[in-house]
């Protein structure tokens, strides 16, 4: 199925390599002297909402349920979004590639669930409500697991991106805490 192969070959390798990206980005910011450990909880707490969605889909069968989670996933992770950049961007500068790749981050869990939901139309219209096929909420182990070698490496691209994210929050836990600058206003947006 084409949309399998674009998602294996294409939209994960795109988003663990804006990852690493966003890592490094992060990294020459020196977040840990601004938005500090908040931020980069945040950013663990996206990595882990959009992990849940990736391993249904790697080990489940497609169904309505994991569509389902897909985009509850997806829309838990850009509620965190907003609450990062709601602390992020009074504390520190986000230059425009930074933004680039976050926009990329953004965009490519919406075309993988684009790319799950016409692969599996029965399932999306059952999600929708629509259809002939009832949903099918329960979870069941994939019938034809992906071949070893990919999931070896999505397992090292994941664990890859996982590490860089819990050296980022060391990091933010090693730094010096500052006290905010006097004249320094929240102003909550």
């Amino acid at each position: 199925m084409p949309q399998q192969l674009l998602l294996m070959f294409v939209v994960m390798p795109a988003w663990l390599a804006a990852g690493v990206v966003d890592w490094a980005l992060h990294r020459r910011a020196r977040i840990e002297t601004s938005a500090g450990v908040r931020e980069s909880v945040l950013h663990i707490v996206m990595l882990a909402e959009m992990g849940a969605a990736v391993l249904a889909v790697t080990l489940l069968e497609v169904n309505t349920g994991v569509l389902a989670l897909c985009v509850a996933a997806f829309a838990a992770h850009e509620l965190t979004v907003y609450a990062d950049l709601r602390w992020a961007a009074p504390r520190r500068p986000i230059a425009p590639l930074e933004q680039m790749v976050h926009s990329v981050q953004e965009m490519l869990p919406v075309a993988a669930i684009a790319l799950l939901a016409s692969a599996h139309w029965d399932q999306a219209l059952s999600l929708a409500g629509l259809g002939s096929q009832a949903a099918s909420f329960a979870p069941v182990l994939r019938r034809d697991l992906l071949p070893a070698a990919y999931l070896g490496g999505l397992a090292a691209g994941a664990v890859l991106v996982a590490g860089c994210y819990l050296e980022e929050l060391w990091r933010c836990l090693r730094a010096p805490r500052k006290p905010p600058a006097s004249g320094h206003v929240d102003n909550g947006q």
